[in-house]
């Protein structure tokens, strides 16, 4: 399991939720909007993981607001997604770079990109070794 470290494109602070635990992991925490109203989502920080929990009730197909919990900065991307064209959600990595996630309930595209390949993608490598020998 690579467990993902995100941070807020806008603030810089950490998106980690060390008291939320989803898939043996910290979450991922996020305010969630949807129809005028709003909860915490939290997502797996596993990499490939599609675990979430939030009392807000988002119906399959729907599309959601995504907003930093310290900020509250929309945490919208520019990108559409290629699969439903719905809004990507973006996350900084801690260490460089960015994953992305559809904000249409049920759509599973997500995207991970690197901004110095090489150096990211060897943390990432390593982060997964790490992992697997625990």
């Amino acid at each position: 399991m690579i467990t993902v470290n995100v941070k807020c494109p806008h603030c810089g602070k950490s998106l980690i939720d060390k008291k939320k635990l989803i898939d043996g992991k910290p979450a991922i925490g996020v305010k969630l909007t949807y129809a005028g109203k709003n909860s915490m989502l939290y997502l797996s920080s596993v990499y490939g993981s599609y675990s979430v929990e939030t009392d807000l009730n988002v119906p399959n197909g729907k599309i959601a607001g995504f907003r930093c919990p310290h900020c509250n900065a929309d945490l919208k991307s520019t990108r559409k997604c290629d699969v439903c064209n719905g809004h990507m959600v973006a996350f900084d990595l801690k260490d460089g770079g960015q994953v992305q996630i559809c904000s249409r309930r049920g759509c599973k595209k997500h995207i991970i990109e690197f901004e110095d390949p090489k150096r990211e993608l060897e943390a990432f490598y390593k982060s997964y070794l790490k992992a697997y020998n625990e």
